[in-house]
């Protein structure tokens, strides 16, 4: 099968077609012939080595796809044979023409839906619906979504009120995103990329954080004193947050980390099949930029990372 293999972390010309025996999968596993596969800022992160990420070298890096089921593993029903899957990884493996994916992780597409749509919309909206969830929003209060136009940061802005957000502040990098924030349901949209931009925010009372570095501290400055929630689930500038427990100490406010294998799986596991029933209703959209051809993956990580995107870039085999 044709694949995209990373040999070694660097720039995204590391990103180079092989050809690699067809995967089998195992206990739980079902494996698809891709039809679409989600390209996502974090696995920039990880073929450039600056997001911390378990890799054996050479790798074929990537965590969403959609596709047939052509074969499946022990402990997995033969029914789903020839059904169209939407799924996550796990972690790498799917820059292929075929993918394995753990059947506990991968929802059919709904009718009226296209696998192109479906891999677009399901890890990023299934994401941001958990955060909301965690939030616990009670009608009144004013949220920051930074990266307001991102993958999960665009479904965020677009769903915040619905959940009990009653004032959505968003951040942008130039003005046709803060435009396009404004469009998907933001009151304000504040530019991002200034230095200090943080100072120019009102009290908020829950920030979505997904910027993190020194950012976030200051970001912190913002939040009502007592009742105040981080919720960090990104690192777009490379750094962890650079905030204390004393900081929090000191504001009587929360940081809760929503990342990692545990949380993702619950987030997956019961949002995903959400989204996917949301994008077939209407109630939700798939907010894609342009499809390009397999071997042209370093190529959507070069758009990613120029932050010229304004929606999910996706590769097809």
């Amino acid at each position: 099968m044709r694949a995209v293999v990373l040999s070694k972390t660097g720039g995204p010309e590391r990103l180079q077609m092989a050809d690699l025996p067809r995967p089998r999968p195992g206990e739980g596993q079902v494996l698809v012939r891709a039809q679409a596969i989600g390209v996502s800022y974090a696995e920039t992160q990880i073929r450039a080595g600056t997001l911390p990420f378990p890799l054996a070298l050479p790798e074929v890096i990537g965590a969403e796809a959609v596709g047939e089921v052509v074969e499946v593993g022990p402990g997995v029903d033969e029914k789903v044979l020839g059904t169209t899957l939407v799924g996550v990884t796990g972690g790498v493996g799917a820059y292929a023409e075929y993918v394995v994916l753990p059947a506990a992780m991968a929802c059919p597409v709904p009718d009226g839906v296209s696998p192109v749509e479906a891999v677009a919309v399901a890890a990023p909206g299934s994401i941001a619906l958990a955060l909301l969830h965690r939030a616990r929003l009670d009608g009144t209060e004013t949220v920051l979504v930074e990266a307001g136009t991102s993958a999960v940061g665009g479904y965020l802005v677009q769903h915040a009120k619905e959940y009990g957000a009653g004032r959505v502040i968003a951040t942008a990098g130039s003005s046709a995103k803060r435009e396009r924030a404004v469009t998907l349901g933001a009151d304000i949209a504040i530019d991002h990329s200034t230095a200090g931009w943080p100072a120019e925010l009102p009290d908020v009372d829950v920030v979505f954080e997904s910027i993190a570095g020194t950012t976030a501290r200051q970001v912190l400055d913002r939040l009502t004193p007592g009742s105040g929630r981080m919720l960090y689930y990104g690192l777009l500038s490379g750094e962890p947050p650079a905030i204390t427990a004393a900081d929090l100490l000191e504001r009587g406010v929360t940081l809760t980390g929503c990342s990692g294998p545990a949380w993702a799986a619950a987030a997956f596991g019961t949002h995903y099949p959400e989204m996917l029933a949301r994008l077939a209703s209407g109630r939700s959209q798939a907010f894609i930029d342009r499809t390009l051809p397999l071997e042209e993956a370093a190529q959507a990580h070069r758009l990613l990372e120029s932050r010229a995107a304004t929606g999910r870039i996706l590769l097809i085999p």
